[in-house]
Protein backbone atom coordinates (compact mmCIF):
# COMPACT_ATOMS: atom_id res chain seq x y z
CA UNK A 1 0.00 0.00 0.00
CA UNK A 2 0.81 3.67 -0.87
CA UNK A 3 2.44 6.09 1.96
CA UNK A 4 -0.64 8.44 2.77
CA UNK A 5 2.12 11.29 1.38
CA UNK A 6 2.04 9.24 -2.02
CA UNK A 7 -1.50 8.36 -2.40
CA UNK A 8 -2.76 11.57 -1.68
CA UNK A 9 -0.28 12.91 -4.67
CA UNK A 10 -1.55 10.57 -7.24
CA UNK A 11 -5.68 11.46 -5.94
CA UNK A 12 -4.06 15.25 -6.12
CA UNK A 13 -3.07 14.67 -9.63
CA UNK A 14 -5.44 13.09 -11.10
CA UNK A 15 -7.70 15.43 -10.16
CA UNK A 16 -6.29 18.42 -11.74
CA UNK A 17 -5.71 15.94 -14.88
CA UNK A 18 -9.24 15.40 -14.92
CA UNK A 19 -10.07 19.31 -13.93
CA UNK A 20 -7.79 20.51 -17.26
CA UNK A 21 -9.59 18.06 -19.43
CA UNK A 22 -12.89 19.28 -18.12
CA UNK A 23 -11.34 22.99 -19.03
CA UNK A 24 -14.70 24.32 -21.05
CA UNK A 25 -13.73 25.08 -24.63
CA UNK A 26 -16.66 24.85 -27.05
CA UNK A 27 -18.60 22.55 -28.91
CA UNK A 28 -16.46 23.70 -31.62
CA UNK A 29 -13.95 25.68 -32.93
CA UNK A 30 -12.52 27.35 -35.94
CA UNK A 31 -9.34 29.42 -36.33
CA UNK A 32 -6.72 30.85 -38.74
CA UNK A 33 -2.70 30.79 -37.34
CA UNK A 34 0.54 30.62 -38.47
CA UNK A 35 3.50 28.26 -38.41
CA UNK A 36 7.33 29.23 -38.25
CA UNK A 37 9.49 26.86 -38.34
CA UNK A 38 12.99 28.15 -36.76
CA UNK A 39 16.35 27.22 -36.56
CA UNK A 40 20.17 28.45 -36.51
CA UNK A 41 21.78 29.68 -39.99
CA UNK A 42 18.33 29.38 -41.54
CA UNK A 43 15.67 32.03 -42.76
CA UNK A 44 11.96 31.00 -41.03
CA UNK A 45 9.49 29.10 -42.79
CA UNK A 46 6.54 30.79 -42.76
CA UNK A 47 3.21 28.90 -43.25
CA UNK A 48 -0.40 29.91 -42.99
CA UNK A 49 -2.99 27.49 -42.23
CA UNK A 50 -6.75 26.83 -40.90
CA UNK A 51 -7.91 24.33 -38.33
CA UNK A 52 -10.93 23.47 -37.43
CA UNK A 53 -12.55 20.79 -34.27
CA UNK A 54 -16.00 19.67 -33.08
CA UNK A 55 -16.90 17.92 -30.39
CA UNK A 56 -19.81 14.89 -31.07
CA UNK A 57 -22.61 14.03 -28.34
CA UNK A 58 -20.55 10.69 -27.66
CA UNK A 59 -17.15 12.22 -26.56
CA UNK A 60 -15.72 11.79 -29.88
CA UNK A 61 -13.59 14.74 -30.56
CA UNK A 62 -12.83 15.78 -34.27
CA UNK A 63 -9.95 17.96 -36.06
CA UNK A 64 -8.98 19.55 -39.22
CA UNK A 65 -6.11 21.22 -39.73
CA UNK A 66 -5.33 22.63 -43.56
CA UNK A 67 -2.54 24.96 -44.98
CA UNK A 68 -3.12 27.63 -47.35
CA UNK A 69 0.57 28.76 -47.84
CA UNK A 70 3.23 28.52 -48.99
CA UNK A 71 2.72 26.96 -52.45
CA UNK A 72 4.84 23.86 -51.78
CA UNK A 73 2.17 22.71 -48.89
CA UNK A 74 -0.78 24.84 -49.53
CA UNK A 75 -4.05 22.17 -49.40
CA UNK A 76 -1.56 19.64 -47.44
CA UNK A 77 -4.33 18.23 -44.56
CA UNK A 78 -4.56 16.39 -41.81
CA UNK A 79 -8.03 14.53 -39.69
CA UNK A 80 -7.65 13.16 -36.58
CA UNK A 81 -10.47 11.41 -34.68
CA UNK A 82 -10.59 10.58 -31.25
CA UNK A 83 -12.79 8.30 -30.37
CA UNK A 84 -14.31 7.89 -27.15
CA UNK A 85 -12.71 4.90 -26.15
CA UNK A 86 -9.53 6.30 -26.19
CA UNK A 87 -8.54 4.87 -29.61
CA UNK A 88 -7.24 7.33 -32.05
CA UNK A 89 -7.59 7.78 -36.12
CA UNK A 90 -5.48 9.67 -38.66
CA UNK A 91 -4.89 10.52 -41.97
CA UNK A 92 -2.76 12.96 -43.81
CA UNK A 93 -3.41 14.41 -46.90
CA UNK A 94 -0.65 15.33 -49.54
CA UNK A 95 -1.87 16.88 -53.15
CA UNK A 96 0.79 15.60 -54.66
CA UNK A 97 -0.44 12.32 -54.24
CA UNK A 98 -4.22 13.26 -54.15
CA UNK A 99 -4.94 11.23 -51.88
CA UNK A 100 -4.93 10.85 -48.26
CA UNK A 101 -3.30 8.21 -46.31
CA UNK A 102 -3.89 7.05 -42.73
CA UNK A 103 -0.86 7.73 -39.64
CA UNK A 104 -0.42 4.19 -38.03
CA UNK A 105 0.32 4.31 -34.47
CA UNK A 106 3.79 3.12 -35.20
CA UNK A 107 4.44 6.72 -36.84
CA UNK A 108 2.68 8.46 -33.84
CA UNK A 109 5.91 10.27 -32.78
CA UNK A 110 6.94 11.33 -36.44
CA UNK A 111 7.28 14.80 -37.21
CA UNK A 112 4.20 16.77 -38.25
CA UNK A 113 4.88 18.55 -41.43
CA UNK A 114 8.69 18.87 -40.19
CA UNK A 115 8.00 20.82 -37.69
CA UNK A 116 8.69 20.14 -34.04
CA UNK A 117 5.12 18.51 -33.31
CA UNK A 118 4.77 15.00 -33.22
CA UNK A 119 1.42 13.23 -34.67
CA UNK A 120 0.80 12.38 -31.04
CA UNK A 121 0.50 15.95 -29.69
CA UNK A 122 -2.06 16.54 -32.02
CA UNK A 123 -4.15 13.89 -30.56
CA UNK A 124 -6.18 14.14 -27.20
CA UNK A 125 -4.93 11.66 -24.40
CA UNK A 126 -7.85 10.23 -22.62
CA UNK A 127 -6.92 11.19 -18.58
CA UNK A 128 -6.77 7.63 -17.56
CA UNK A 129 -4.21 6.46 -20.13
CA UNK A 130 -1.26 7.92 -17.71
CA UNK A 131 -0.78 7.79 -14.26
CA UNK A 132 -0.71 11.19 -12.65
CA UNK A 133 1.03 12.60 -9.69
CA UNK A 134 0.68 15.99 -8.38
CA UNK A 135 4.75 17.21 -7.55
CA UNK A 136 4.33 20.96 -6.10
CA UNK A 137 3.76 24.49 -6.87
CA UNK A 138 6.55 26.29 -8.54
CA UNK A 139 6.49 29.93 -9.86
CA UNK A 140 6.41 30.59 -13.57
CA UNK A 141 7.09 34.13 -14.84
CA UNK A 142 5.46 35.69 -11.81
CA UNK A 143 2.34 33.01 -11.99
CA UNK A 144 2.07 30.41 -8.90
CA UNK A 145 1.52 26.62 -11.04
CA UNK A 146 0.92 23.48 -10.09
CA UNK A 147 3.49 20.98 -11.52
CA UNK A 148 1.99 17.53 -12.63
CA UNK A 149 4.03 14.37 -13.54
CA UNK A 150 2.01 12.25 -16.45
CA UNK A 151 3.46 8.80 -17.01
CA UNK A 152 1.47 6.00 -19.50
CA UNK A 153 0.12 3.45 -17.63
CA UNK A 154 0.88 1.37 -20.95
CA UNK A 155 4.49 2.78 -22.56
CA UNK A 156 3.14 1.40 -26.00
CA UNK A 157 0.75 3.63 -25.67
CA UNK A 158 2.95 6.95 -25.95
CA UNK A 159 6.34 8.20 -27.78
CA UNK A 160 7.34 9.83 -24.34
CA UNK A 161 8.22 8.13 -21.34
CA UNK A 162 6.37 11.05 -18.86
CA UNK A 163 5.57 14.63 -19.45
CA UNK A 164 5.62 17.40 -16.37
CA UNK A 165 2.97 19.88 -17.12
CA UNK A 166 2.89 23.35 -15.13
CA UNK A 167 -1.02 24.31 -14.57
CA UNK A 168 -2.15 27.86 -14.55
CA UNK A 169 -4.96 27.64 -11.85
CA UNK A 170 -7.32 29.81 -13.05
CA UNK A 171 -7.07 28.86 -16.92
CA UNK A 172 -6.46 25.30 -16.32
CA UNK A 173 -3.82 25.91 -19.67
CA UNK A 174 -0.29 24.03 -19.17
CA UNK A 175 2.13 26.96 -19.46
CA UNK A 176 4.75 25.13 -19.98
CA UNK A 177 5.14 21.11 -20.94
CA UNK A 178 8.40 19.06 -20.79
CA UNK A 179 8.60 15.82 -22.78
CA UNK A 180 10.93 13.12 -21.46
CA UNK A 181 12.14 9.58 -23.58
CA UNK A 182 11.52 6.53 -21.79
CA UNK A 183 13.99 6.03 -19.75
CA UNK A 184 15.81 9.32 -20.01
CA UNK A 185 16.35 12.06 -16.97
CA UNK A 186 16.16 14.58 -19.28
CA UNK A 187 13.63 16.48 -21.23
CA UNK A 188 14.13 16.26 -25.34
CA UNK A 189 11.48 18.50 -25.96
CA UNK A 190 9.46 21.93 -24.31
CA UNK A 191 6.46 23.56 -25.15
CA UNK A 192 5.89 26.97 -23.95
CA UNK A 193 2.72 29.11 -24.16
CA UNK A 194 3.65 32.67 -24.31
CA UNK A 195 0.09 34.04 -24.70
CA UNK A 196 -3.81 33.37 -23.60
CA UNK A 197 -6.61 35.01 -24.27
CA UNK A 198 -10.27 34.93 -23.73
CA UNK A 199 -12.22 34.48 -26.73
CA UNK A 200 -16.24 34.50 -26.23
CA UNK A 201 -15.54 33.69 -22.75
CA UNK A 202 -13.22 30.57 -23.58
CA UNK A 203 -9.59 31.10 -22.53
CA UNK A 204 -7.66 30.03 -25.47
CA UNK A 205 -3.51 29.79 -26.54
CA UNK A 206 -2.90 32.40 -28.97
CA UNK A 207 1.03 32.06 -28.94
CA UNK A 208 2.99 28.63 -28.26
CA UNK A 209 6.18 27.72 -29.07
CA UNK A 210 7.30 23.84 -29.13
CA UNK A 211 11.19 23.87 -29.06
CA UNK A 212 13.55 20.51 -29.62
CA UNK A 213 15.92 21.22 -26.70
CA UNK A 214 18.50 19.21 -28.83
CA UNK A 215 18.68 20.70 -31.87
CA UNK A 216 17.30 23.93 -31.13
CA UNK A 217 15.02 23.55 -33.55
CA UNK A 218 11.24 25.04 -32.69
CA UNK A 219 7.52 25.53 -34.25
CA UNK A 220 6.15 28.55 -33.08
CA UNK A 221 2.18 28.45 -33.44
CA UNK A 222 0.27 31.73 -33.45
CA UNK A 223 -3.51 31.83 -33.30
CA UNK A 224 -4.68 34.87 -35.09
CA UNK A 225 -8.54 34.43 -35.23
CA UNK A 226 -10.92 32.24 -33.47
CA UNK A 227 -14.43 31.42 -33.30
CA UNK A 228 -16.03 29.14 -31.20
CA UNK A 229 -19.86 27.22 -30.75
CA UNK A 230 -20.69 27.73 -34.68
CA UNK A 231 -22.25 24.69 -35.40
CA UNK A 232 -19.39 22.82 -37.63
CA UNK A 233 -21.21 20.13 -39.34
CA UNK A 234 -19.96 16.33 -38.66
CA UNK A 235 -19.55 16.63 -42.42
CA UNK A 236 -16.67 18.83 -42.31
CA UNK A 237 -14.58 16.03 -40.39
CA UNK A 238 -14.50 13.38 -43.36
CA UNK A 239 -12.01 11.96 -45.67
CA UNK A 240 -14.05 13.73 -48.37
CA UNK A 241 -13.48 17.27 -46.92
CA UNK A 242 -9.86 16.30 -46.50
CA UNK A 243 -9.50 15.56 -49.44
CA UNK A 244 -11.25 18.63 -51.32
CA UNK A 245 -10.51 21.81 -49.73
CA UNK A 246 -13.26 23.67 -51.23
CA UNK A 247 -15.80 21.96 -48.55
CA UNK A 248 -14.57 23.85 -45.66
CA UNK A 249 -13.47 26.69 -47.02
CA UNK A 250 -16.99 28.43 -46.45
CA UNK A 251 -16.54 27.87 -42.81
CA UNK A 252 -13.11 29.71 -42.36
CA UNK A 253 -13.42 31.93 -39.80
Amino acid sequence: MLPASAADALERGRALAQRVDNRPDGDDAASQGTMVLSEAGREPRVRKLYSFRREGAGGEVANLIRFTAPADIADTGLLTIDHADGSTDQWIYLPALKRDRRIPSSRRGGRFVGSDLFYEDLQDRDVDEDRHRWLREETLEGVKTEVLESVPIDPDSSVYGRRLSWIHPETLIPMRVDFYRPGEPRPFKRLRVYKVERIQGYWTVTDSVMKDLESQHQTRVVNEQTVYDRNLPERLFTNRALQDPSLEQRFRP
